[in-house]
């Protein structure tokens, strides 16, 4: 059967456009995936920095054959359609998976459909949206101030959290607001890897798509508006940092 477009006409687009019915739809409007996506895109957040601060470090000054390779699968989820990673991860956290299989002998249970299978798919998602500003930093630091730091018998370890941490902290901030924003907007990876369960997989993207579905379209503007808010609330928070960094850099004669 092929795909038919829901209908929306004139009436239809009068009642999205509504704003006398926007107080109603919030006080009966389920926030359920709202604080879910939250959540989400916290801990994914937290655990994208522990994991993309020591990678771009190395990338950023190892001269390594592999690095290239470590590079370009890095980024791969920049240009794999979100349908194939998840895919791919159901086929990997599903009951015949590897990870799937060695997560039910330890007694855990399959971490397709769950929760923690959302982190670890929404990680390896939006993971080089964390890794590339960090790298960039890195990059930007050169090794003149750790060198110089290095003759003074610092440890490596202590040059990396006194002089790199402090002089990438742009970087890092621009990980965070890009970790976080890139996993609140997840929608493919998010529905082949956990499908729709309330409370456990059903995130915002999920809820939109279902309300488009069934032809609620004044509960999916409410909750698209607020995404688009907060999209451009994101945008500009990133064109702050950059502007602040660029404030920074030293001027050359």
């Amino acid at each position: 059967m092929g795909y038919t477009p829901p209908d929306i006409n004139d009436s239809t687009l009068e009642s999205i456009l509504s704003l006398t019915e926007i107080p109603i739809i919030l006080g009966s409007l389920d926030t359920a995936p709202i604080w879910l996506s939250v959540k989400l895109a916290t801990v994914t957040t937290v655990l994208l920095l522990l994991i993309a601060t020591p990678v771009a470090w190395w990338l950023a000054f190892a001269h390594h054959r592999v690095k290239s390779v470590i590079t370009a699968v890095s980024m791969l989820p920049l240009v794999l359609p979100p349908s194939v990673l998840g895919f791919y991860m159901l086929l990997l956290l599903g009951t015949n998976g590897p990870l799937g299989r060695l997560t039910a002998e330890l007694g855990l249970g399959t971490l397709a459909f769950t929760f923690p299978g959302l982190v670890i798919a929404s990680i390896i998602y939006s993971f080089p949206f964390a890794l590339q500003p960090i790298l960039n930093a890195f990059e930007a630091i050169g090794r003149a101030p750790l060198e110089a730091a290095a003759t003074l018998r610092a440890s490596p370890l202590a040059r990396f959290f006194t002089i790199a941490i402090p002089l990438a902290k742009p970087g890092l901030l621009s990980a965070v607001v890009m970790g976080f924003a890139h996993t609140m907007g997840e929608f493919g990876v998010i529905l082949m890897i956990g499908g729709s369960i309330p409370g456990e997989t059903k995130v915002l993207s999920v809820a939109i798509y279902e309300q488009v579905e069934a032809l609620q379209y004044s509960e999916a503007h409410v909750l698209s508006g607020g995404m688009l808010v907060f999209s451009f609330v994101v945008l500009w928070l990133l064109h702050q940092l950059n502007s602040r960094r660029n404030a920074m850099k030293p001027v050359s004669n």
